[in-house]
């Protein structure tokens, strides 16, 4: 009992840690845009080429079973640490947009080796209370996305205009995932219940949507990442320019933008605990009513920025308390024999999709305006909503969170 618990916090301490590199640029992109003079369509590509290399390198784990062939914590702790070369090299080296394109889409095809296997590994020692357990592991990865934005609030390393050099922050991080690549390398290993092997298999793959029941969970997984990460992406920015306009400080705004997304590590925990007591569609679907009715109210707010940040901070709680769920019931759902292959379908189809919010909300702004654009982000939870509703109604529902749907 003791050793799950200590590999659950070790585990997801490292997640945390590692998982600071996903929006390490997006975090200094107003330092980076006055130093490349990037379009809005070039501020969207660094975190959507995250976003294409997480789903490339989620493709490739699965079609050569890596995850499976070799032992789940060198696949983390490798990727971990080559991630965080190609994100240092970003900042130890003079490069072009192009180059820094290319080395955030490596370290997004990194990152795919990274928390998928996690949650795999968490499986292995948990049989009740994974819903709790992945929870947990989703929470660290929040918090540990929101990390850059905390790095970035203190002009640590001087500056006559009060931003720490995009540079620093870049090195930081990546050093931080190096810390969390060893601790997975030396510290974390696998449960006694490692699942069964099992080939990626296409034909499967298309069961994901033929199937009523997993056709609907995952409708709803869709719905909730359309609105997560173009959330994660713009909320800061969003808060940053917002405490800029009422003259309160750069630094507040970027310890805002912090916690907007940080809030995303309690709202895991308790919808995780919920969820396996109360049933995931209902806890998922109160957390995509909450998350959504937050998206038409976040661009109106702009001019009262402590308004914006208590409704974000409430947005960051609810946009990921329901993500574990939508993994899980796949999990529940689909044949045991592949799960590796639905979960990695689910993942693949859904960071696809982001790369199309995160690039239409900027566009979206420029030609409307702020309120506009952030409502655009509420159709996503509404389809969730309602794709909860009908897969609650299917009776295969009752294989979720036991028996509770």
């Amino acid at each position: 009992m003791q050793a799950k618990w200590r590999i659950l916090w070790l585990l997801s301490i490292a997640e945390l840690l590692a998982m600071t590199l996903w929006f390490s640029a997006s975090a200094v992109v107003p330092q980076l845009t006055t130093e490349y003079a990037l379009t809005p369509t070039e501020q969207s590509l660094l975190t959507m080429s995250v976003q294409f290399g997480f789903v490339i390198g989620a493709l490739v784990i699965a079609l050569l079973n890596l995850a499976d062939r070799y032992q789940a914590h060198y696949l983390i702790a490798i990727c971990t640490l080559l991630g965080a070369l190609f994100n240092a090299s970003i900042a130890l080296f003079e490069v072009s947009i192009s180059a820094i394109l290319v080395l955030r889409f490596l370290t997004g095809a990194m990152l795919a080796g990274v928390y998928p296997p996690a949650m795999k590994v968490l499986a292995s020692w948990f049989t009740a209370g994974r819903g709790l357990a992945i929870g947990i592991l989703v929470g660290a990865l929040s918090v540990g996305s929101a990390g850059p934005h905390l790095l970035n609030a203190f002009p640590v390393f001087g500056g006559e205009t009060g931003q720490p050099p995009w540079r620093g922050v870049l090195l930081a991080v990546s050093l931080l995932a190096v810390v969390g690549g060893f601790m997975v390398l030396f510290l974390v290993r696998s449960g006694p219940n490692f699942p069964a092997a099992s080939r990626f298999d296409w034909r499967y793959a298309g069961r994901l949507f033929s199937d009523p029941a997993l056709r609907y969970a995952n409708f709803g997984y869709l719905g909730h990442m359309w609105e997560l990460y173009a959330m994660w992406t713009w909320a800061p920015l969003l808060l940053l320019d917002s405490f800029r306009n009422g003259g309160i400080g750069d630094s507040w705004g970027r310890l805002a933008g912090f916690l907007a997304v940080a809030m995303g590590g309690l709202g895991s925990v308790i919808a995780g605990r919920l969820a396996d007591r109360r049933g995931r569609t209902l806890i998922a679907s109160a957390s995509l009513l909450i998350s959504g009715a937050c998206c038409l109210l976040a661009g109106h707010l702009f001019d009262q920025p402590w308004l914006l940040l208590g409704l974000c901070l409430v947005w960051g709680c609810a946009v990921v308390a329901d993500s574990a769920q939508f993994s899980t019931a796949i999990s529940e759902l689909c044949d045991p024999r592949y799960v590796g292959t639905a979960l990695t379908m689910q993942t693949c189809t859904g960071f696809l999709l982001t790369t199309v919010s995160i690039w239409l909300l900027p566009l979206i702004q420029e030609h409307t305006s702020r309120g506009v654009a952030f409502s655009l982000l509420a159709l996503g939870p509404a389809f969730g909503i309602w794709s909860m509703w009908m897969l609650r109604r299917r009776p295969e529902a009752v294989k979720m969170a036991s028996g509770r749907k």
